[in-house]
């Protein structure tokens, strides 16, 4: 199975992915338009909430960072000039360190991936893969009335309250997938593809913008889990960023952001999406509060396909 991954919705999921799919391959492609450089160290969230978790160290109470860990650099940085605007725990540093240095050295963002997953102790028959390998060249914007932020300002420095009037991706034009992605994406026995219940907008909407990736998927099958209940969505801007887009808050809007890709949506199982036309639609309880619930969803994916 192919994963495409961004944000807390689908890191969630992969706990029960794991588990549930133990004897099978998973490659999960993951969103790298939020990334940018921090005190000399690439930030790589998405990648980075995809490795700590199934690497069993993810903070719980939030989905991105370590859990436990401290903040004496941070603290120590403010009261020094240029102090940083994003608040990073000490043992999260370490991985932005050692991703860098392997940058420098000349590896990929792809090659610096994997070695982080062996440290991490992920098995081998789940591969991590960034979408690309142009480390933070994607700048991710959300416009405001108040001007434009940079997703990272928006979310974490401004929570999220600022009105959003657009979304661009700033640069995807001149980016391409990295060659790891295209071979997954061109492997024939490797047919489903999984968009994760992250953001349709930040989180898997910059992969499929990016060049070529739409037509590949369109020999896949490809099934969507919702991130939206009702008309809000389970966590995260993703309603803001939708209105701002033009879709509707609602499961039907998750369909009409993937629509010429889709093959099945799962929603939940309160609500309804009757106007999916040539799409199959299946409703479970979608919510995670727990890792029970993750690997609930997992089986339920598992047996719908399992060949």
């Amino acid at each position: 199975m192919i994963i495409l991954s961004g944000g807390t919705g689908t890191p969630k999921l992969l706990t029960g992915l794991e588990k549930v799919f133990k004897d099978e391959r998973l490659t999960i492609i993951v969103n790298t338009a939020e990334d940018l450089w921090i005190s000399g160290n690439l930030l790589c969230p998405d990648l980075d909430s995809v490795l700590y978790t199934l690497g069993g160290l993810i903070n719980k109470e939030t989905w991105w960072g370590l859990k436990n860990d401290s903040f004496s650099t941070h603290a120590a940085l403010q009261d020094l000039p240029n102090p940083e605007r994003l608040m990073i725990g000490d043992r999260d540093r370490a991985t932005h360190i050692a991703r860098s240095e392997l940058l420098r050295r000349g590896k990929s963002l792809t090659e610096a991936t994997a070695a982080l997953a062996r440290s991490f102790g992920i098995p081998e028959r789940i591969t991590i893969l960034p979408m690309t390998d142009a480390p933070a060249m994607i700048r991710t914007k959300i416009l405001t009335p108040e001007g434009e932020l940079h997703f990272q300002e928006f979310w974490v420095e401004r929570r999220g309250e600022p009105d959003v009037l657009d979304v661009q991706f700033e640069g995807i034009e001149s980016v391409k997938p990295s060659a790891e992605v295209i071979a997954a994406l061109e492997d024939k026995t490797d047919p489903l593809v999984l968009f994760g219940p992250s953001n349709p907008v930040t989180s898997i909407g910059p992969i499929l913008a990016l060049e070529g990736v739409r037509a590949l998927l369109k020999w896949k099958v490809v099934v969507a889990i919702s991130p939206i209940v009702g008309t809000a969505a389970v966590s995260g801007p993703a309603g803001k960023f939708m209105r701002a887009k033009g879709f509707e808050v609602s499961p039907y809007g998750v369909y009409s952001c993937y629509k010429d890709l889709l093959d099945m949506l799962i929603i939940d199982k309160r609500d309804v999406c009757t106007a999916a036309e040539g799409v199959e639609v299946l409703q479970t309880d979608i919510l995670m509060k727990k890792e029970r619930d993750s690997k609930r969803i997992a089986t339920f994916l598992k047996e719908k396909f399992s060949r």
